[in-house]
């Protein structure tokens, strides 16, 4: 299993890409894949083709009227693990003995 956060924006359609970013978000929503999204980008968890694909989805869309794109992306591959979109920051929180701001 993967735990993927990127971060894909469109470059020269100004200071605000609200737009575009719902627009990925509901094409990641829809897909079933579970995911987190936080501030600065999303996260997804699934099998690398699921979610590549998934990840793939967005770029297709967003290049049909955007010329440039951005894109980061970080991934972190674990054997075996799923249920780690919750259990990372449950790990954190036991040892803090505490719940922490999401």
């Amino acid at each position: 299993m993967v735990l993927v956060e990127f971060s894909m924006s469109p470059l020269g359609k100004g200071e605000s890409v609200g737009k575009y970013v719902a627009r990925s978000l509901d094409i990641i929503d829809k897909s079933g894949v579970p995911y987190r999204l936080n501030p600065m980008g999303t996260v997804l968890e699934g099998e690398w083709d699921e979610v590549f694909g998934v990840v793939k989805q967005c770029y297709e869309r967003m290049k049909k009227d955007c010329g440039r794109i951005s894109c980061t992306m970080k991934v972190d591959y674990r054997k075996g693990h799923k249920g780690r979109l919750e259990s990372k920051v449950a790990t954190v929180e036991k040892r803090l003995k505490r719940k922490i701001k999401q």
